[in-house]
């Protein structure tokens, strides 16, 4: 699965910028990634959720809403009853993590959980069996454009033991960096959805980015990404 970011996309036109990576069933965009940021938890500040609202309204893509926000207990289910996919969180802001989980699936979401480059999988992984996504940082969050940090790929592969021995029900996704040079790596570590934002609206053709993505992952792992 591919997800592009619209933290790289351009805020005047977002209704557009999702129409660009809107392509065919199976070739365009699965998810369109939207990166909520409240200049507390991260340093920097983007939209929330009357932009969301609007978005929702303006393209049929899954909302896949990563809030990089204190108290997210307070602001989360706004976002799933928004009618965003999937309502990402971080493990670092949370309070309550599992109650957390739960309040979003009753509004309709799935329930995703984030963690940073620095923060460690294993306290977690208790927690984790009440979510339906793990999104593994690879980049520090609150900035587009940042280089990837490959360390965090020790993390998705222990993940991916989990989910395939059963201990683990959950999508693998990965946030930060991922562009042509290194999805390929992410892929091989057991990736199962990429978010991608300057490799796909910094190309010329934004569908056709997203797919070249595509094409690198089912590469490395024809068996997998079918």
């Amino acid at each position: 699965m591919i997800a592009p970011s619209i933290l790289a996309a351009d805020f005047a036109r977002l209704a557009d910028e999702a129409a660009a990576v809107t392509g065919p069933p199976g070739r365009g965009a699965d998810w369109l990634h939207v990166d909520v940021m409240d200049a507390h938890f991260v340093p920097n500040l983007t939209l929330g959720l009357p932009v969301v609202q609007s978005l929702r309204k303006a393209t049929e893509l899954p909302l896949d809403c990563h809030l990089m926000i204190e108290n997210p207990e307070r602001w989360a289910v706004g976002y799933a009853e928004a009618g965003a996919h999937n309502v990402t969180v971080h493990v670092e802001a949370a309070r309550e993590p599992v109650a957390l989980a739960k309040d979003l699936r009753a509004a309709g979401a799935r329930a995703g959980l984030s963690i940073k480059p620095g923060t460690p999988l294993e306290p977690h992984l208790e927690t984790l069996r009440h979510y339906d996504t793990l999104l593994v940082m690879s980049v520090e969050p609150g900035f587009g454009g940042q280089e990837f940090i490959p360390e965090v790929l020790e993390k998705v592969r222990t993940a991916r033991r989990l989910v395939d021995t059963g201990h683990l029900t959950l999508l693998i996704e990965i946030d930060g960096g991922i562009n042509a040079d290194t999805i390929e790596a992410a892929a091989e570590a057991g990736v199962d959805c990429f978010v991608a934002g300057s490799a796909v609206y910094g190309a010329d053709d934004p569908a056709r980015a997203v797919e070249a993505l595509r094409e690198r992952v089912r590469a490395v792992s024809a068996h997998r990404w079918t």
